[in-house]
């Protein structure tokens, strides 16, 4: 059985005190908030069609008197979506483990933290394909009303709207909403930073920086061939050569443009 070439870095011989670097792109977990449909079939590198309902903008700034001259329309398309299998794998001597437990423990620790973070993007990168978009002043109350106005069941008092802000926005967004910012203890999960005209938001490490994206769960969908599967064997007995793989399958999808609007800032002529 060949050899797996694996360097880990510890410490030889003598004992020290270590902390776990916080590895963690982004502590918020997008999971939350996206849609879990756990009827997918099929296997790896297969093709599946999915259903994506997209609208099209239908706001328009009138004067008295006048009325709209365009509707939002709504169209339901297929689109085709690949079933990827996410995967990772570390491999450790059991003189290793003598050594160092350290490194043991921490190394499985983060190909957890690893799964995580790659979920974690290929989920934010489906909320970023927003078509619905706001073009706004500034990141300010009247912005999140613009924006929520595009959303079609916008006066539902029950619908449940967040936001992502980039941690480099949320500084900027506070101290433009002032005391429009509240903090509703039912919402509170780690980024939470407050509500405003009933958009939840929240910061992430991962978001786009210089816009917001305001969804409903409707937005994104992950369709979840099995959860997360670990699997651990003994590699090489000869070798003491042990091995851990950590696994996802599923599709991350934007299924619905009507339920995730873009704020983004109007650009201003040089």
């Amino acid at each position: 059985m060949p050899e797996l070439n694996h360097t880990h870095v510890g410490y030889d011989n003598f004992v020290l005190q270590t902390n776990f670097e916080d590895q963690y792109e982004s502590k918020l977990d997008l999971m939350q908030f996206c849609t879990v449909d756990n009827s997918l079939t099929g296997t790896v590198g297969d093709k599946v069609k999915i259903g994506v309902y997209t609208a099209t903008n239908g706001t328009e700034v009138l004067q008295m008197g006048e009325g709209n001259t365009k509707n939002i329309e709504v169209n339901r398309t297929e689109k085709e979506y690949v079933i990827e299998l996410l995967q990772n794998r570390f491999p450790w001597y059991d003189e290793e483990l003598m050594r160092d437990p350290n490194i043991i423990a921490k190394g499985q620790g983060h190909a957890v933290v690893d799964i995580y973070n790659t979920s974690n993007k290929k989920a934010m990168a489906e909320f970023a394909r927003a078509e619905l978009t706001a073009e706004v002043d500034k990141f300010d109350f009247n912005a999140f009303v613009d924006g929520v106005a595009l959303f079609p069941d916008n006066e539902d008092e029950s619908l449940k709207i967040f936001g992502f802000v980039h941690k480099d926005d949320k500084a900027e967004i506070r101290k433009n909403l002032k005391d429009d910012l509240k903090y509703i203890t039912d919402f509170v999960r780690h980024g939470y930073i407050g509500t405003v005209n009933g958009v939840n938001l929240y910061t992430s490490n991962i978001a786009t920086k210089g816009s917001v994206i305001l969804a409903t769960k409707k937005a994104v969908t992950y369709y979840n061939k099995k959860g997360v599967e670990i699997e651990n064997e003994r590699t090489d007995a000869n070798k003491r050569l042990n091995t851990m793989y950590h696994r996802k399958y599923g599709i991350f999808a934007f299924t619905d443009t009507t339920q995730a609007v873009k704020l983004v800032k109007k650009t201003t002529a040089g």
